[in-house]
């Protein structure tokens, strides 16, 4: 095992859980009136944010090539995705409060970062010979992280769709929570900025491996579960965003179908990784 895999993976995990906990802090405090810096601490805090990304970048380096091997699995993939979700919450942060957002997404990002320590993936260095499969497998990690993101964000829209539609209740730090967040309106418009970006990328993988399968695999196109799920999942974002466009679609229906979508694509490589690796018990 490297040990810059596990000194970056560690740093990686401290610094979010202490960014978790400032923005659970702010989150919880009594709304105010005057105007507050969207950073977690300020400049200071985006900048101890932007640290962890860096870290986990690099713990995700040390894991996917050590040595002269290219190892990849469901722990790498996790990681990816998270590390990738946490770098656009950061980016958002620059110009919207996101720390409610950030509630979420921290402490699963601590988690993805130390799992390439347990479970070190399969051998994909003869894969990785081919001209297409890097790109192809950068491609496909980034959209995982940004829709990710998306449904990150649609559970968190549907938690204050809910608090604010409900019944009045005394003064909470749940209410306190709700009323930190930017107007559904705006939460709704960075919803589907992801969606959109995570859908474009989600296009660019199937098409690498649907037209160049021989040059990304190395063997014909196989209609396998992976390739369903990937295809089922590209199809419920890509309907969503025309329902969006032709007939207004938003609220509960946007939401839930954000969420069938990113569980549809889970399953089409992490969800079958894990399988593979830790139930079954092969590489």
């Amino acid at each position: 095992m490297s040990i810059l895999l596990v000194i970056a993976a560690a740093l990686a995990c401290v610094i979010y859980v202490i960014a978790w906990s400032g923005s659970l802090r702010l989150s919880m405090r009594p709304a105010d009136p005057a105007p507050v810096s969207p950073g977690l601490f300020g400049a200071q805090g985006s900048a101890l944010l932007l640290g962890g990304v860096i870290s986990h970048f690099i713990s995700l380096y040390a894991a996917i090539t050590p040595g002269a091997e290219v190892r990849f699995g469901f722990a790498q993939a996790l990681s990816a995705t998270m590390c990738t979700g946490v770098a656009l919450l950061w980016f958002e942060g620059l110009s919207v409060r996101v720390e409610a957002l950030r509630i979420f997404a921290l402490p699963l990002a601590a988690l993805a970062a130390l799992l390439p320590i347990g479970f070190a993936g399969g051998d994909f260095t003869g894969e990785s010979a081919r001209p297409l499969f890097l790109p192809h497998l950068l491609v496909g990690t980034l959209a995982y992280g940004v829709l990710m993101l998306a449904a990150l964000h649609a559970t968190l829209m549907t938690v204050a769709e809910r608090a604010l539609h409900g019944p009045s209740l005394p003064i909470s730090p749940i209410a306190r929570w709700v009323e930190q967040l930017p107007p559904l309106l705006a939460l709704e418009r960075i919803l589907f900025r992801f969606i959109g970006i995570g859908f474009l990328l989600l296009t660019l993988t199937a098409i690498s491996g649907v037209m160049f399968s021989e040059e990304v695999f190395g063997r014909p196109l196989r209609f396998d579960h992976k390739t369903l799920f990937t295809l089922i999942s590209w199809l419920i974002f890509g309907a969503l965003l025309v329902g969006r466009r032709l007939r207004g679609w938003r609220g509960r229906t946007a939401l839930r179908l954000t969420l069938a979508g990113f569980l549809v694509l889970l399953l089409a490589y992490v969800g079958t990784r894990f399988v593979i690796e830790v139930i079954l018990q092969r590489a």
